[in-house]
């Protein structure tokens, strides 16, 4: 083993994560921006995979979502990979609030099986600060640092402005971290909760985790004052991401996205179109997707929300719906039950 080697081994995750960030915001300054996805979609496919602990092979569910969405190793190789899990809260024991560590490994293998050139994962908190601290507190850091996966802090990047696709809110403009202009698909990993401001919160609303915190503040200020429903909107429309991975074996329920309480589900949805994977996600929660103000909005413009134009891909939604708790102080949970 050479020298270089075994200097590599010895450093600490901090150090190895802290290297790649510097590398990855430095590499994106000198190349263009990716086109990411397409504009709207009247009908879309979504895969639900019937998973029921995080000790199963998620991976070959993973794998089956792509087969039975058509996502070829022709389609992937050679790309660069971006995924963008939820991570809130820094508690490794509580599987229920961040997307699980097991989940984003079984994706990164997936797509590096497919030929993917690089995976990269990455999140920009909106309760704390130091990225890195809820990375290694999550138990995602040391997966990562395990398996040599760059992550990269989106809360620290250096954006670029692009027009406001959605005009929802009143922001002419979007910044978006430095990190897209080098990357060909864009992946939402969110985990499937029910949300105390937004009602649901799925692959559209994990998106606020890309906005970063030096233009957005904390918790994504900026964006709660241009209004929740209206901002989501507008980074799916301007963003248009790829694809989206949920992971639903251990969900949230009650007062989420943090205080709520774990709901096992055994469920992977997966789809390229985020707002049919969210109303699917929604309707096995029990809840009416036309509720849910964002996911309204979106419907026959961003994409389908109706399941006579959602062509559903492996397991039925019926045999493996459950209603969610909602709760009756929290005004986002009114009138959500699907009847």
């Amino acid at each position: 083993m050479s020298q270089q080697s075994t200097n590599f081994l010895t450093w600490t995750r901090r150090q190895f994560l802290k290297l790649f960030l510097a590398g990855s915001s430095l590499a994106a300054s000198s190349v263009s921006v990716p086109m990411v996805g397409n504009a709207s979609d009247v009908r879309s496919q979504v895969f639900v995979g019937k998973a029921p602990t995080y000790d199963g092979n998620i991976r070959a569910i993973i794998e089956r979502g792509f087969q039975e969405l058509g996502v070829s190793k022709a389609e992937i190789h050679g790309k660069k990979i971006f995924l963008k899990p939820n991570l809130v809260e820094t508690h490794v024991e509580h599987a229920h609030i961040n997307t699980h560590p097991l989940v984003v490994r079984a994706a990164i293998e997936a797509f590096l099986s497919l030929g993917a050139r690089q995976v990269v994962v990455g999140e920009g908190p909106g309760h704390r600060r130091d990225a890195l601290h809820i990375l290694e507190e999550s138990g995602l850091g040391p997966i990562l640092y395990e398996d040599r996966i760059p992550f990269i802090d989106l809360n620290e990047q250096t954006g670029y402005a692009v027009k406001n696709q959605g005009e929802w809110t009143s922001l002419s403009t979007l910044t978006f971290p430095g990190v897209f202009h080098d990357v060909d698909w864009i992946i939402s990993m969110p985990k499937l909760k029910t949300h105390h401001w937004a009602g649901v919160t799925l692959s559209m609303k994990n998106l606020f985790g890309v906005m970063p915190g030096l233009y957005y503040g904390w918790p994504k200020n900026v964006l709660h004052h241009q209004g929740i429903h209206e901002s989501i909107l507008d980074i799916t429309a301007t963003l248009k991401p790829h694809f989206a991975i949920v992971d639903g074996i251990v969900g949230m329920e009650g007062d989420g996205p943090i205080m709520g309480s774990p709901k096992s589900m055994g469920v992977v949805v997966m789809g390229r179109n985020l707002p049919a994977v969210d109303s699917t996600c929604a309707r096995l929660m029990g809840i009416d997707p036309y509720q849910v103000p964002y996911l309204n909005a979106a419907a026959d413009w961003l994409g389908p929300i109706n399941e006579e134009r959602i062509y559903q891909r492996g397991d039925s939604i019926g045999s493996l719906q459950q209603n969610f708790s909602l709760l009756p102080h929290i005004p986002a949970h009114q009138r959500l039950r699907l009847s």
